[in-house]
């Protein structure tokens, strides 16, 4: 019997597949990385019985990124980083263990069946987990195949057994597409982003903005949105004259008029038209005519239009949109949701999609009479020969999908409803008049069939006022005629429909990543998204788009990258060889970088009229270890300390407030200690700004507090305030925060584990002596003697805060984000804090006795 891997690209696709192709007859049970579940049954594969184990990934295995030294952005020259830098594959999240977890799984496998998302980016995965499962399968028999591919655009019993039925292979060219472009945006856009940020973030204090990052399809994105901008604050109104005429077909009613010239920007020409007029008393019907137009159904959906409804009408963002319609996908409800087809093809079926929205009361009456009358073949649109149109695969309740899932749902199908329905048609009547000289037009519109506008009532024709009986020669009287001032009027900010728009047009991304470059630009402080989903450019995004146009205008303008695009469509096709592209490509971007950080003056010109120098910003805050000079806070993102007198700057810890720690400071290097807080019930530790960017010593990394500082004298370091091992995880120590009295507490210097102790007490000390049981040390506590809870009035007691009977009830375990094995029994080792007896902060320790040394701890943990 074969044992056959199937692995699809998330947890609820395997089940789901995994469900239909066993008749739900299949047992099912965790994998080890705890995230991933494995379905089991048994069947027949290309004729032989077999038994299928189902699993998945959760997205990429791996992602590209430069081996660890190219990583540092201090030692490293961003010119470096398209030629030099060595890249390698890493695994994308490292907690998941994903490839230990896909090689258990695939070992002793005869076959594996790819199930991943049929795009490009689905094809690059299936060669990620064929990297990691092909070594530990049985090797094939001569020339036995052993690698198949299932391609499915929908998870309905039709489409997977139909997809199991017809395995082809995975897409090398594709592949290698995805592999080129994530290489290039690695390479141009870390070199960019990292000179950029160091250069103004250097230079200027309130730049509201983290990262000053730069990409190659996020910056002609930024730019479409600065081009707008820059058209708004160009504009200048023009006033303009039109004449406005009414008539009165009947005593009670009137009729007003269209001018046929439309508008005059001269004052005094239009003022002679209003004299001419005015002689008229009754204005002469010249002609009518009228004609059967047609409002053509919509094309079937793909992504882009998806999203730009999803904007414009819906008000959700391309990204949450997105996340939605993905979510649909994967419980069944839509068919694939990344498609660039808009033409149903011959063989779909229709009729099937169409009978799964019978019974909804929304739409059921307009269904059954499509069914019954027969459905209208869809127009003949644009087939990318990828997926095709989205479409509801399964019937749904508000109730089931709830909030945007819903909405979202709702349009999706109504749209499809409307494909499959007839045109809309309506009689348009066009009476021309004639007052005086000068000619005016009515137009009115009947529908005579509403055709798809009854299930998109948005795209109805508005009624109007019905137009009076009349042939030509008929004469009615004027009622009134006027000259109306009026002005031109400036475009509005980009939506975000009109961006999703533009970026299709020039070929900026692709349908999967047009909604993330569209949320890069909002997350990183270039554009706000204003009422309406209008996207305003901020100071930082105008500066940076008129910087590069300054420099180099191909950085910005759509062009470059859309003959990117197209250069790794041709290595998807295989027309292409991606080394030659990807050489090519970085060449011409690494003549550009050099360029740019050449003439990095003019874009610095700019941002000086912007934004603030260092000097002229923050507020003094604590005293520079060199000059002794104050040096300043400056608070806007990335906070950071700045030295005017030593053009230095010192990077801080983000998200929370800095102020001055008593004015002690640092044995090292004579800088003034800072407190980093993040508030009353979070962390907060001392630092020295210096040690914090340059580590003093070899086991410390850069961003390291005084909490984990191995200066063995120190009265703030790790060395002096270090209690134990974290009840949580690895590898953090629980340290004594010395500023938190009378709400005692120690907190973990790597996780989020904080550890309230001895509230009221007095004094708090850490003691040079440690616990015989489990190795940490022993803590002093001094009561006041009104609020004492020790026993017999004591007001000063010695012992471990883990294994103290005394202290046990004077402990409890704050903020624990997940359960440790040390908690699910009392067995295994503990850590101590490593003081005394030279055991390094952390080190592993064997309990001297069987009994849980986290008791306290424990029993709040548990």
């Amino acid at each position: 019997m074969k044992t056959v891997l199937m692995v699809a690209e998330k947890p609820s696709l395997a089940q789901s597949i995994a469900k239909i192709l066993s008749r739900g007859n299949m047992s099912s049970r965790k994998g080890l990385n705890g995230a991933c579940s494995v379905h089991e049954y048994t069947g027949s594969f290309i004729g032989q019985s077999a038994h299928f184990k189902m699993t998945s990934v959760c997205g990429h295995v791996m992602t590209l990124d430069f081996i660890g030294k190219y990583n540092s952005w201090d030692k490293v020259d961003p010119a470096e980083l398209f030629s030099k830098a060595p890249t390698e594959k890493k695994e994308a999240n490292p907690k998941l263990t994903m490839v230990k977890f896909l090689q258990v799984e695939g070992r002793g496998c005869d076959c594996i069946v790819l199930w991943l998302d049929c795009d490009k980016e689905g094809e690059n995965i299936c060669f990620e987990v064929l990297d990691a499962v092909l070594p530990v399968m049985n090797k094939p028999r001569g020339t036995e195949r052993t690698i198949y591919r299932a391609k499915f655009s929908s998870i309905t019993d039709t489409d997977i057994c139909n997809a199991m039925n017809h395995l082809g292979e995975p897409n090398r060219n594709e592949a290698l597409s995805v592999d080129a472009r994530q290489e290039l945006d690695l390479r141009i856009g870390c070199a960019f982003t990292r000179f950029q940020t160091k250069y103004f973030q250097g230079k200027y204090g309130n730049l509201d903005s983290s990262l000053i990052s730069f990409g190659p399809c996020q910056t002609p994105t930024l730019g479409f949105c600065v081009e707008r901008h820059d058209k708004i604050q160009s504009f200048k109104p023009e006033t303009y004259w039109v004449l406005q005429a009414k008539v009165n077909p009947e005593k009670e009613s009137s009729l007003t008029l269209d001018w046929d010239r439309v508008r005059v920007f001269d004052r005094e020409i239009a003022q002679m038209f209003l004299n001419i007029t005015k002689t008229a008393k009754e204005a002469k019907v010249e002609s009518v005519s009228k004609k059967e137009k047609v409002k053509q159904r919509p094309l079937a959906l793909n992504t882009v239009e998806m999203l730009r409804v999803a904007s414009a009408a819906l008000g959700m963002g391309p990204q949450h949109a997105m996340q939605i319609a993905e979510r649909l996908y994967t419980q069944g409800y839509i068919s694939y949701p990344r498609t660039e087809t808009t033409h149903y093809p011959e063989n779909f079926d229709l009729k099937g999609c169409l009978r799964q929205q019978a019974n909804n009361p929304y739409w059921a009456d307009t269904v059954k009479a499509l069914l019954s009358e027969g459905i209208n073949r869809p127009r003949k649109g644009h087939d990318a020969g990828d997926h095709p149109p989205i479409t509801p695969m399964r019937a749904a309740t508000e109730a089931e999908l709830g909030g945007d899932g819903w909405r979202l749902y709702e349009y999706i199908t109504r749209h499809f409803i409307a494909t499959v329905s007839a045109d809309c048609k309506y009689l348009q009547t066009t009476i021309s008049f004639s007052i005086g000289p000068e000619r005016f037009t009515c137009i009115g519109k009947v529908v005579t069939s509403p055709g798809f506008t009854e299930i998109m009532s948005w795209h109805s024709i508005p009624l109007e006022e019905s137009l009076p009986h009349c042939e030509k020669g008929d004469l009615f009287p004027v009622g009134e005629i006027k000259l109306l001032e009026k002005q031109t009027s400036p475009p509005d900010y980009l939506t975000e429909a009109e961006l999703i728009t533009l970026m299709e047009k020039h070929g900026i991304g692709t349908d999967a990543s047009i909604p993330v470059h569209i949320n890069n630009i909002c997350q990183r402080n270039y554009v706000t998204v204003e009422s309406g989903r209008r996207l305003k450019p901020t100071n930082l995004g105008i500066v940076l788009v008129h910087g590069y146009y300054k420099i180099d205008a191909e950085l910005v303008l759509p062009t470059i990258r859309s003959a990117v695009e197209k250069q790794l469509n041709l290595i998807a096709l295989g027309k292409a060889n991606y080394h030659q592209v990807l050489e090519h490509t970085l060449d011409i971007f690494k003549r550009k970088f050099h360029y740019f950080v050449d003439s990095i003056a003019g874009m610095d010109e700019l941002m000086e009229v912007s934004f603030s120098p260092l000097a002229a910003t923050g507020k003094p805050l604590s005293r520079c270890g060199k000059c002794h000079r104050f040096m300043k806070y400056i608070q806007a993102k990335p906070s950071r300390l700045h030295c005017s007198h030593c053009d230095d700057t010192y990077s801080l810890p983000q998200n929370g407030t800095i102020k001055l720690y008593k004015e002690l400071r640092c044995p090292l290097d004579d800088f003034e200690l800072v407190l980093w807080s993040s508030g009353s019930r979070g962390k907060s530790y001392p630092l020295c700004p210096y040690c914090y960017n340059h580590p003093p010593f070899r086991d410390m990394k850069k961003g390291m507090g005084c909490n984990e500082c191995t200066h063995p004298t120190c009265q703030h370091s790790l060395s002096m305030l270090g209690i134990g091992q974290c009840v949580e995880c690895e590898s953090g120590v629980l340290v004594l925060d010395s500023t938190s009295g009378p709400k005692w507490k120690m907190a973990c210097n790597k996780c989020n584990v904080i550890v309230h102790f001895f509230e009221n007490a007095h004094k708090v000390r850490v003691s040079p002596e440690t616990c015989e049981l489990c190795d940490a040390a022993l803590v002093d506590v001094d009561f006041n003697k009104a609020k004492s809870p020790l026993p017999g009035d004591e007001t000063q007691h010695s012992g471990c805060v883990f294994c103290d009977p005394v202290f046990q009830d004077l402990v409890e375990l704050k903020h624990a984000a997940m359960r440790h094995p040390m908690h699910r029994g009392g067995q295994g080792k503990r850590q101590g804090r490593g003081r005394g007896k030279g055991r390094r902060p952390g080190g592993r320790l064997n309990p001297k006795k069987p009994k849980d040394k986290m008791a306290a701890l424990a029993a709040y943990f548990v």
